[in-house]
């Protein structure tokens, strides 16, 4: 996908909330940082980025939640890489 974001969480609870939140979750690098995600993000899928949530799941990983500005962007993204 990108160097800092590695792929698109595609459970059950990441589709509802592009659906309803306008939010995707995205596994991404243990040493990237929420700026770096945003850039990464805006850049990859050319929208601008509203907020960065990042949390350490148990598996290791780290997962990131990203809030877009533009309304329904994240189900177009969703929608283009084939989750929704």
């Amino acid at each position: 996908m990108a160097e800092k974001l590695k792929h698109i969480v595609p459970s059950e609870k990441a589709t509802k909330m592009i659906d309803s939140e306008n939010k995707i979750q995205v596994i991404v690098d243990l040493r990237a940082r929420k700026s770096e995600i945003k850039r990464e993000v805006e850049r990859v899928f050319e929208t601008s980025v509203k907020s960065v949530r990042t949390m350490i799941r148990f598996k290791g990983e780290k997962k990131a939640i990203i809030e877009l500005e533009e309304e329904g962007k994240a189900k177009e993204i969703g929608t283009s890489l084939g989750i929704l």
